[in-house]
């Protein structure tokens, strides 16, 4: 299995610092939806990416959460 460069530094976060990040991720999708619903919004490929990121903190928070990492 190969891991991105992302997924490991997400790893290495602290719980709190992921909770943070995860925050972050929600606030910049919110906004991201907000420029596409407006017509502001350039790379529209940003919105799902947005959401990968968010996928990937969430999958590493449940992982921690059952104590497969």
């Amino acid at each position: 299995m190969v891991k991105s460069k992302d997924t490991e530094a997400i790893r290495e976060l602290t719980d709190e610092e992921l909770g943070k990040a995860m925050d972050e991720a929600y606030r910049d999708l919110f906004n991201l939806r907000f420029r596409q619903a407006t017509r502001q919004l350039e790379k529209h490929q940003a919105v799902s990416l947005a959401r990968k990121r968010i996928a990937r903190l969430k999958t590493i928070q449940t992982q921690r959460r059952l104590g497969i990492l």
